[in-house]
């Protein structure tokens, strides 16, 4: 073989080597195929144990019965500073291979998988200061150097997200999370294989819609184009998703939604947050980032049933969570984004057997996804 031909083979088998690990599809690309998500919360961000918070071991079988169920991506939430040694923030080995074990099984079934750095005792998100700055970005290049190596060779499927629920309330912490966010997406990119033109996610301050419209005007800097999503949260109205019990400031919402309110216990219907506002922030979100070719993933949103002693009050909470829950989901894929359901263990699905638990969230919101899609057609029709 002469010296010309050994080279152009050399080339030619470097080239395709190199072509197959920078030619992942784009942002706007997987965000098509992304439709409807759920969170397996409560398991890999457990202080400091799997099962801490009674997820059990997450195994095929319940994976199997969440794609069964409708859902084609699940967002991973993991701790990893409980999980390293936090002089040289080396991970441990078999935390790693147990998340590759579950990650693998998402991927046997062909689901979209986002895994992120959660809370994990605050580490990075109550440290969004001039103070921590140094320490904390030498911590993140260290753990994502690690992480994105060790699942380097993953196609599309795989998504990073490189934090939580960052708390920066103030547009001068901005520049610091920026810093955060810029150490992310370099110690990813430099591990290279996939990990080239992965799509990344980078979390609004709070991951507060609101904030985030207000606050958030810049990106990290990429070496490609068009593989950066932004994440926002959605637990509003508060009173009504999250709230515990009654405060000096304000009642828990038990019902929520234009027809859903009750006309015995009006104290606990909801007095903002309803419909119309999730039309607004949903929409002002699309302007802001989708329609300029940013993709939005909705990380998290939920409303959870609670236990109330008259039957025709209950049927009407049962109805506003689910109401709830649906339009969420109706609203977000109208509008461009990809929503994820915060599922903790046997609310949903029994974590152990994979059994569904809750048949009327699920078909809630798996109606809202099926409402979405003919609402786009229909208006796709009269535009053109």
């Amino acid at each position: 073989m002469s010296k010309k031909i050994k080279l152009l083979v050399f080339f030619t088998v470097f080239f395709l080597s190199f072509n197959s690990f920078a030619q992942l599809p784009t942002a706007p690309k997987l965000a098509k195929r992304m439709h409807v998500g759920l969170n397996l919360g409560n398991t890999f961000e457990a202080i400091c144990d799997e099962d801490a918070w009674g997820a059990g071991k997450t195994s095929q079988k319940l994976i199997d019965s969440i794609k069964a169920a409708g859902f084609n991506t699940i967002r991973i939430p993991a701790a990893w500073f409980c999980h390293s040694d936090t002089i040289s923030s080396t991970i441990d080995p078999q935390w790693m291979a147990r998340v590759k074990e579950v990650v693998d099984y998402c991927m046997k079934d062909k689901l979209y998988v986002i895994l992120n750095m959660h809370w994990d005792k605050g580490w990075l998100e109550n440290r969004i200061n001039e103070k921590h700055q140094l320490i904390v970005n030498e911590r993140l290049k260290r753990y994502w150097s690690q992480i994105a190596n060790y699942f380097k060779d993953y196609d599309e499927h795989l998504l990073f997200a490189g934090a939580n629920e960052p708390n920066a309330a103030k547009p001068e912490q901005m520049a610091v999370l920026m810093s955060y966010y810029q150490t992310f997406v370099d110690a990813v990119r430099e591990t290279g294989g996939n990990n080239s033109s992965r799509t990344l996610i980078i979390q609004g301050p709070e991951t507060n819609i609101e904030k985030t419209l207000e606050f958030m005007n810049t990106m990290p800097k990429d070496k490609i184009a068009n593989r950066l999503m932004v994440e926002v949260h959605f637990y509003s109205p508060f009173q009504f998703c999250l709230m515990e019990k009654d405060a000096e400031w304000g009642k828990m919402f038990y019902y929520w939604g234009k027809d859903f309110h009750s006309k015995t216990d009006t104290e606990r219907n909801a007095t903002w947050g309803e419909e119309d506002t999730i039309d607004k922030l949903f929409h002002d979100m699309k302007i802001k980032f989708i329609d300029k070719g940013i993709p939005v993933i909705l990380g998290e949103f939920g409303a959870y049933r609670r236990k109330i002693a008259d039957f025709e009050n209950q049927e009407l909470n049962n109805k506003s969570v689910e109401h709830f829950n649906g339009y969420v989901v109706k609203m977000a894929i109208t509008n461009g984004m990809i929503p994820y359901y915060w599922d903790i263990p046997n609310n949903l699905f029994n974590r152990n057997t994979g059994q569904i638990l809750d048949k009327g969230v699920i078909n809630a919101i798996m109606q809202g996804a099926k409402d979405a899609k003919v609402s786009m057609k229909s208006h796709s029709k009269k535009t053109f």
